[in-house]
């Protein structure tokens, strides 16, 4: 899908994660004056980068904008009173791709009909090109548009299909929530060697190099996260110590799955 002045790419809300995509795009080549930013009130860093690069900006699109692909990024809570706003000027061929949680294809196929729509769930790392999306696209989307999603959204990292939208919901409570889940083991981990004895300032700083660490070896490694962990594991040493508690009948696998449930079925009460 090419994207021209007469029938841009339409991005609507520039925060953090519109923003780190709007980024990757234009760092992968897209044509900055085939872009128009919709968002009423971007931050001093987007104003540069939106002046800088020669991006067009508006607070709220106009009928006369007509684009090819319009990319929602805006809080769920917000999608209300964005959506009416869209319907002047999204066409019977304009492609809408959401990356907000909770907000289902049914919601946008009520304010703009019958189109082509898909449905996706980023995740934060997304930020620094490490993300991954998964994708649900409705009958309406041909191929080229998917081929089209798929460039758009590699751009912060990598890019999955799913076979049904219900499954948004549990892409939402792994990888959605999921780093968040990363965030509390180095804080944790940082906390026990705290606790163990360890000044606090350097615990935190071995446990936060400890997880970014295994996180880039696990993402360069072709072997699974079973056999890294096993490969770390000494027989009878101080890792499988650990590992048995962790590891234990009411450990951490019990727990997570309890998370990621609660994650999900919350995920599907927000979407109503």
């Amino acid at each position: 899908m090419n994207f021209t002045k007469e029938r841009p790419f339409l991005l609507v809300g520039a925060g953090r994660m519109g923003g780190a995509m709007l980024a990757g795009w234009v760092a992968d080549g897209m044509d900055p004056a085939s872009i128009v930013v919709s968002d009423p009130n971007p931050g001093p860093d987007m104003q540069d980068f939106l002046s800088k690069h020669g991006i067009r900006h508006v607070t709220r699109p106009s009928a006369e904008l007509s684009p090819s692909l319009v990319l929602l990024a805006v809080k769920p809570q917000l999608m209300d009173a964005v959506l009416p706003g869209l319907e002047a000027c999204v066409r019977a061929d304009t492609l809408v791709v959401s990356v907000a949680a909770g907000t289902p294809i049914r919601r946008f196929q009520e304010a703009f009909g019958d189109i082509a729509i898909a449905r996706s769930m980023p995740n934060t790392p997304a930020m620094v090109g490490r993300g991954i999306t998964a994708v649900f696209p409705n009958s309406k989307v041909s191929e080229a548009q998917k081929e089209t999603i798929g460039k758009l959204l590699s751009a912060v990292g990598k890019v999955v299909w799913l076979d049904n939208e219900d499954q948004i919901d549990q892409v939402t409570a792994v990888s959605g929530s999921g780093p968040a889940y990363v965030f509390l083991l180095a804080e944790c981990l940082a906390e026990a060697g705290r606790v163990a004895g360890l000044p606090e300032a350097l615990a935190r700083e071995l446990a936060e190099a400890t997880v970014c660490g295994a996180g880039e070896l696990m993402h360069q490694s072709d072997d699974t996260p079973a056999v890294l962990r096993q490969n770390v594991t000494s027989p009878n040493g101080t890792t499988a110590a650990a590992l048995a508690v962790l590891m234990a009948d009411d450990g951490l696998q019990p727990l997570m799955n309890k998370a990621v449930e609660a994650a999900a079925r919350r995920a599907r009460e927000l979407a109503g």
